[in-house]
């Protein structure tokens, strides 16, 4: 038999899951961190009325001790926390890649079964549980990107970068095109802004009834953030930082690889940069009183791209934490929550909807601002606790397992072995 010959017989070697001893513990620890943050935005949206999550006028729970919880979340958490899931969810398609290839094998058919699994678990956690779902958008933004996985980094940031840029674009053109509208037009948007008390009192009155009534009003809502609010804004911002994610992995940024000074350099600027922008926008929405005209579109355009800035600060702050050790007990929770990553998220929804929707305590728009501070201190009090615990007797998460299970075609060993 020839050489040629036994290549062609050959099996082809098969993409398979990372093993733990694989992990990189700074991706892991990165991912904890965001997977914590970005719940101290969501728990807005879980517990009141749907335009108070951009505008703290809304409803009254934005007076007082009301405004400083809001302005707090906003300046450090909005936005920052999802940009980050965002860049990572690149990272992730980039060393999929990168380690099937150091097996001689494709990871194409994998990442494919992995956005469609992915995909039909969003759609899932989406229109039965909590409409504000990031999966939907990361998987549909995974199909499309993939087949750029192979640039360089320097040409995956530019690209990244500037994808970001079109929201912001849409955004100013919208706001400058608004002096031509006519006045009927945008007296119909306003409500979207900052809605009549009847149509408050209507979405409050849903949301603490059953979850069968509930189900027309959250479908809707999902909907038009998989369709137009993915056209307009995840597309280009979670697809542009996905690219981002797929460079800075590539040039050991999120596998703190890099200098010390290169970290601290790489904080200082994003916060130094961005920090001020987004305080801006709070400046000029305040000065305004959160006006439609001047709000919508041009007010978030400040955070929109502060954000940017700030996330790579604390992408920075995190990987020179990983490095110099600092705070380990808290890194190694950290490391866990992010393994689970997919599970705590989920969770997050289901112990949030529960707490607010009339299927569970009903308390949606009965907890001020300070008080879902509150709770989230306790979700990640739990999530902290819990993760260490289970990944001590499991090797996934319990949604970890069923994603990989259904990407793989094969159920993914689960107990953790046994020291010999």
């Amino acid at each position: 038999m020839t050489t040629d010959s036994l290549a062609e017989t050959a099996p082809t070697p098969k993409a398979a899951p990372v093993r733990a001893g694989e992990r990189i513990a700074a991706l892991d620890v990165l991912r904890g961190f965001a997977v914590l943050g970005i719940l101290v935005m969501n728990v807005q949206s879980y517990s009141m009325i749907t335009a108070a999550y951009f505008n703290p006028t809304a409803n009254e729970k934005g007076a007082g001790i009301g405004f400083a919880v809001w302005l707090l979340s906003h300046v450090f958490f909005d936005t920052k926390f999802m940009s980050i899931f965002s860049t990572l969810f690149g990272a992730g398609m980039a060393l999929m890649a990168e380690r099937a290839a150091a097996r001689n094998a494709s990871a194409t058919g994998v990442h494919y079964r992995r956005q469609f699994w992915l995909l039909v678990l969003g759609l899932a956690h989406a229109h039965l549980i909590w409409y504000g779902d990031i999966l939907v958008p990361y998987a549909l933004c995974g199909f499309i990107l993939y087949s750029l996985r192979n640039l360089k980094p320097t040409k995956l940031l530019i690209a990244g970068f500037a994808m970001t840029a079109v929201t912001p674009l849409i955004f100013l053109f919208t706001a400058w095109s608004m002096q031509y509208w006519p006045p009927e037009v945008i007296e119909a948007m306003k409500p979207g802004w900052a809605p009549t008390a009847a149509a408050a009192q209507a979405e409050i009155a849903t949301y603490r009834s059953g979850w069968l009534t509930q189900m027309p009003l959250r479908i809707g809502a999902a909907l038009s953030l998989e369709t137009f609010v993915f056209l307009i804004v995840f597309l280009w911002r979670s697809g542009g930082l996905m690219l981002v994610g797929m460079g800075l992995y590539k040039l050991g940024v999120l596998s703190a690889r890099r200098s010390s000074g290169f970290y601290r350099r790489m904080a200082f600027a994003g916060f130094g940069l961005g920090m001020p922008i987004v305080i801006a926008g709070v400046v000029y929405n305040t000065h305004h009183d959160f006006a439609f005209e001047h709000s919508q579109f041009q007010g978030q355009t400040f955070n929109y791209v502060g954000s940017l800035g700030v996330f790579l600060g604390y992408v920075g702050l995190v990987m020179l934490a990983v490095q110099q050790g600092w705070l380990p007990g808290l890194q190694r929770r950290l490391t866990a929550a992010g393994r689970m990553a997919f599970t705590n998220y989920i969770s997050q929804s289901v112990i949030c909807t529960l707490i607010f929707y009339g299927h569970g305590l009903g308390l949606y728009e009965r907890v001020d601002r300070l008080g879902q501070l509150g709770i989230v201190l306790a979700i990640w009090a739990l999530q902290l606790v819990w993760s260490p615990w289970w990944l001590a007797r499991f090797r996934f998460g319990p949604l970890e397992w069923l994603w990989r299970s259904l990407t793989y075609m094969k159920f993914q060993p689960m107990a953790v072995r046994a020291p010999a």
